[in-house]
């Protein structure tokens, strides 16, 4: 008699679990899609990177199209176009990252003459002090490009 008794027992909690599971799936599940909705909900934004680091690289990269180089120029302008004062006529340590810019520029395969002399201007424009600098710098990475 115990064990049919124990049978009897197994079988009734096999049974209540049964339906606790199919109460647990079939009867809620709208807390899964309230879930899955919260997921699949993301913010689109087609707004362009203006770190300088990033627009650094378009013009480091030597597939960049001249679309992409002059996009890249505008918001370095926009962005970053004004360099720190020169402090007893020397060039600031930040003119460093732009002479690398204009050497980069002038040395990239896609850049053309418009492109070039537009951020030139537009630099030198914003930047009275550097003008002499900038010319130097673009006409060194001019001369680089014509020996390689």
């Amino acid at each position: 008699m115990d064990l049919q008794l124990i049978i009897k027992s197994i079988m009734g909690l096999v049974v209540l679990l049964g339906l606790l599971i199919f109460l647990l799936f079939y009867m809620f599940p709208e807390e899964d899609t309230k879930i899955k909705k919260k997921k699949v909900v993301v913010k689109n934004t087609n707004t362009p990177d203006t770190s300088f680091v990033s627009l650094k690289k378009v013009i480091k990269n030597k597939k960049s199209t001249a679309e992409e180089l002059t996009k890249a120029l505008d918001l370095i302008i926009k962005h970053h176009g004004i360099i720190t004062k020169k402090t007893a006529g020397r060039s600031h340590a930040d003119f460093d990252i732009y002479m690398d810019v204009l050497f980069s520029l002038c040395r990239h395969p896609n850049a053309n003459k418009n492109v070039i002399i537009n951020f030139d201007r537009s630099l030198a424009n914003k930047n009275p002090d550097y003008k002499s600098d900038i010319n130097d710098a673009i006409t060194k990475g001019l001369e680089s490009r014509r020996v390689s």
